[in-house]
C-alpha cells in the first residue's frame, strides 16, 4: 500500500490521510500504532484512519471555516459525468474513441471557462461546441436539442447532500464561524444553497468567479480573518487547497472520488506555520473542530 504525502498528485479512487508537515503526523512502514501490535507490515487502511484521527490535533472554538459547496457539501460532478457519458454515447463517433472525445471536451471546457466562467450554462456551451467540432455531418436542430437535453438533465437533479453534512454543519456552527466559499455562476450557486437547506449555518456566503490567491486574500480582508485560525475546506486541490495555502490560510482537503478532472492537481505542501490536513469524509471534521 503506497501512502500519500504532500506534493503528490491526488489519485483516483483513493484518499490521503492528513499528514500536516507542522503537526508531522507521518505514517511510515514499520511504525507502531496506538492500539495495534507492533509489526513490520502496514495495518489496514481503516486502522490507519482510526489511529491517525486519534493523533490529529483538535482546534479550539472560534476558528473560521471557509467551506466549499459542490462535491464538498453535496454531489455535483457525478451529474455532469452522467451527462458526458450520454453525450459521448450519442455522438457514437467512428473516428474518435470515447477517451479521445472526452479529451476533446475537456479542451473545449477549458476554452469556455476562460471566456464564460464556470457553471451549467458554460458546460452547455462546451457540449454544443464539442459536438459541432467532432460531428462528421452538419448539426441539425434536432441533434442540437438532444445535446442541450443532456445539460438540462443536470439542472433537474435534486440536491443530494453528502453523508452527515447537515448534522456536521449544525455542530460546527455552534463552535466556529462558517463561511460558504464557492465559485461559479452566482445565480446557480445561490439556488443550490437555497435548495440545500444549509444556508442558516453560514454567517456569510462568498460566490467568486475563480478561486485563486487574490480571491482568497480579498475574502480574508473583507471578513477580517486571522490566517492562523482560518481554514479552507474542500475537495479540489486546484481551487480549494493550493490557492488557499498560497494566500496564507490553513486547509483541509476532503477527498471525493468523483472530483472533476479539471480540478485535479498536485497537492502543495503547507508552508511553514500553516497546516494541511486530509480527510476522507465531511463528518470527520467534527473530530478536529
Amino acid at each position: 500500500m503506497r501512502l500519500p504525502r504532500p506534493g503528490r498528485k491526488v489519485p483516483a479512487g483513493g484518499f490521503g490521510v492528513a499528514l500536516d508537515p507542522i503537526e508531522h503526523h507521518r505514517i511510515a512502514a514499520g511504525a507502531t500504532f496506538p492500539g495495534l501490535e507492533s509489526r513490520r507490515t502496514l495495518p489496514s487502511c481503516a486502522a490507519i484512519v482510526k489511529c491517525t484521527m486519534e493523533l490529529m490535533p483538535q482546534f479550539e472554538a472560534g476558528q473560521t471555516l471557509l467551506i466549499d459547496a459542490d462535491d464538498t457539501l453535496w454531489e455535483n460532478n457525478i451529474y455532469f459525468e452522467r451527462a458526458i457519458a450520454a453525450f459521448i454515447s450519442y455522438l457514437n463517433h467512428h473516428e474518435y474513441s470515447p477517451a479521445e472525445v472526452r479529451a476533446a471536451l475537456n479542451a473545449v471546457e477549458r476554452e469556455t471557462i476562460l471566456a464564460h466562467g464556470y457553471g451549467l450554462t458554460s458546460f452547455t456551451r462546451s457540449l454544443v461546441t464539442c459536438f459541432e467540432r467532432l460531428s462528421p455531418a452538419p448539426v441539425t436542430e434536432e441533434k442540437a436539442e438532444r445535446v442541450l437535453g443532456f445539460a438540462r438533465s443536470i439542472a433537474e437533479q435534486e440536491i443530494e447532500l453528502l453523508p452527515g453534512v447537515a448534522e456536521t454543519l449544525a455542530e460546527l456552527a455552534r463552535r466556529h464561524r462558517l463561511i460558504l466559499m464557492t465559485k461559479g455562476n452566482r445565480a446557480e450557486q445561490a439556488d443550490k444553497l437555497a435548495r440545500s437547506g444549509l444556508g442558516a449555518h453560514f454567517s456569510a456566503v462568498e460566490i467568486v468567479a475563480e478561486k485563486d490567491p487574490p480571491a482568497y486574500r480579498e475574502v480574508m480582508a473583507r471578513h477580517a480573518l486571522a490566517p492562523h485560525t482560518s481554514w479552507m475546506i474542500g475537495n479540489s486541490p486546484k481551487s480549494d487547497i493550493n490557492p488557499a495555502l498560497a494566500a496564507g490560510l490553513n486547509a483541509v482537503f476532503l477527498f471525493h472520488k468523483d472530483t472533476w478532472v479539471l480540478e485535479h492537481a498536485e497537492l502543495d505542501a503547507a508552508p511553514h506555520g500553516q497546516r494541511l490536513i486530509e480527510l476522507d469524509a465531511f463528518v470527520k471534521l467534527r473530530e478536529i473542530f
